[in-house]
């Protein structure tokens, strides 16, 4: 006898209510107990209410093996599909430690490559939400393979489309390659790690000793390694973490940012900025207070805010519109560009650029961090990453030096050579080869010497010294050249910037025709 539609729907039934089951409610509740949210938990606080549409949740693995066969969950481990946030769309797949511990099989993989490969298509962002075992031994390659397939979209979508990836519990081994191709990761304290080898493997053949905290922990890769970009409490927090950074973004790079109506006044001054730069180039001040001078209601949202904090880069807004800043931190190493600050400016330009959002860079540096470690580290190729990043970048590009502007530090940090449009400088900007008292020592080695053996070295400095600040340490020899387009009061900084910016809101800017460079990495 035929089923009937009722016996039909009965059975849809079941195997949804499996599949949102998930790896039974003792595992959900294990989960919970480690202070994790299931799978479609997150998926559903991550989204507008009610607007996740799921793909594939019927999906299961195809494994042979006898202990595996006879464990069949619909989904296999993973929730994907599309959503909005802010109502815009977007694609999403979370991974389900609680079937087979969110392992990575043929099936699980074939799910996620369906989410990138749409999500390419319609042009929307894509986010993953990682909690993983791994690969699932019991599929051999056929798990490998699906790694690759997704390292293979990664790759095809980098610059296409924002890709975002929350560690929200273990990512280790290869799984870990997905995450750092995309442009933004986030983790979570106290629950998410990333390491290619595990802490027992590395006791065994390098005989150290360390936890998964020290050896892949969130702040260990925020403030350390570099590889992840922000660091939140728990779950609900790195989720809304990710409905913020999306505001900032395109859905994909063909749009423009999303413009926010804007409540703060255009042509508003801000009489502090005349007295927060010390005209004593060796006095510290936060650039920070700066930026959140300048930008629309003081709203600076940071990214990387722990890595290499001699830079400052995230986002912002001026006039309502999107701006990604990059700034040198007097407060750190003096502002000095070393390994890692070069390396965190150059990949934040290059995904601003990629986007199509504008590039403000406040500028307060003294040079290149001198000393044996940076050279054997390999300063001379990581500092020219920044540089190429900023030479090559095509969006609207506007500069502010606000004090010290030394040597090849002034041409790598957006200067009007490599294609900057519009430069500003203060008043108190100095713009050189190198700093007042480095320069005299070596134009006036002579003199100085000679002096020296009469007590009158110290007054011939002095005077060497005020006379190279009088003649180069400023900002109008540059000016007189065009190099700088304006030196601006402070307190104007924002009606300066935001009505740059309007100015080239129609730029466009090409590359020669190539495949592509060849970016010194």
């Amino acid at each position: 006898m035929a089923e009937t539609i009722g016996e039909k729907s009965d059975e849809l039934r079941r195997r949804n209510a499996a599949s949102e089951a998930g790896g039974g409610p003792d595992r959900k509740d294990r989960q919970h107990k480690e202070g994790k949210l299931s799978a479609r938990e997150r998926v559903e606080l991550l989204l507008d209410e009610g607007t996740f549409e799921e793909f594939d949740r019927l999906v299961m693995h195809r494994c042979d093996d006898f202990d595996m066969a006879s464990q069949r969950v619909p989904g296999d481990g993973v929730v994907s599909g599309y959503g909005r946030i802010e109502g815009r769309t977007v694609f999403v797949f979370a991974q389900d430690f609680t079937v087979f511990g969110g392992s990575m099989s043929e099936a699980n993989a074939q799910k996620i490559c369906k989410v990138m490969d749409r999500a390419m298509q319609v042009g929307a962002p894509i986010i993953g939400l990682n909690d993983s075992g791994g690969a699932r031994i019991q599929e051999g390659v056929v798990s490998l393979a699906g790694y690759a397939d997704i390292f293979l979209r990664n790759t095809l979508a980098s610059g296409v489309v924002p890709q975002i990836s929350a560690i929200m519990g273990p990512c280790a081994g290869g799984a870990v390659y997905s995450p750092a191709i995309t442009d933004f990761i986030v983790m979570v304290e106290k629950t998410s790690y990333m390491f290619i080898t595990g802490p027992d493997v590395i006791r065994t053949v390098t005989h150290e000793d360390v936890t998964k905290e020290e050896l892949g922990g969130p702040m260990t890769h925020n403030a350390v390694s570099g590889v992840a970009h922000f660091v939140t409490r728990d779950d609900p927090d790195c989720l809304a973490l990710i409905r913020e950074l999306l505001s900032f973004l395109p859905s994909n790079c063909t749009d423009d940012p999303p413009v926010k109506p804007c409540s703060d006044p255009i042509d508003r001054e801000e009489a502090s900025l005349d007295t927060l730069v010390p005209t004593e180039t060796d006095q510290p001040y936060d650039m920070r207070d700066v930026i959140h001078r300048v930008v629309d209601d003081g709203y600076f949202f940071e990214v990387q805010e722990h890595f290499a904090q001699n830079m400052i880069v995230g986002f912002a807004r001026l006039g309502g519109q999107p701006v990604g800043i990059v700034a040198n931190q007097p407060a750190v190493l003096a502002g000095t560009l070393d390994i890692n600050a070069s390396l965190k400016g150059a990949r934040f330009v290059r995904f601003c650029d990629c986007f199509n959002l504008p590039l403000i860079t406040f500028e307060d540096v003294p040079g290149f961090l001198p000393g044996t470690q940076q050279e054997y580290g390999g300063i001379i190729k990581h500092g020219a990453k920044l540089l190429y990043a900023f030479a090559e970048a095509t969006v609207p590009k506007l500069t502010v030096i606000t004090r010290k502007a030394y040597g090849g530090a002034y041409c790598v940090m957006a200067s009007k050579h490599i294609r900057t449009d519009v430069n500003y400088a203060y008043p108190t900007a100095e713009i050189a080869v190198m700093g007042p008292e480095g320069a005299v020592n070596i134009l006036y080695r002579r003199e100085l010497a000679e002096a020296a053996e009469t007590n009158e070295g110290s007054k011939l400095r002095d005077a060497k010294v005020e006379e190279f600040k009088r003649l180069f340490a400023n900002p109008y020899i540059a000016a007189e050249r065009g190099y700088i387009d304006e030196v601006i009061q402070p307190r104007h900084t924002r009606r300066k910037l935001i009505t740059a910016l309007r100015m080239l809101a129609g730029k466009r800017d090409t590359m020669p025709p190539k495949k592509h460079g060849n970016i010194p990495l």
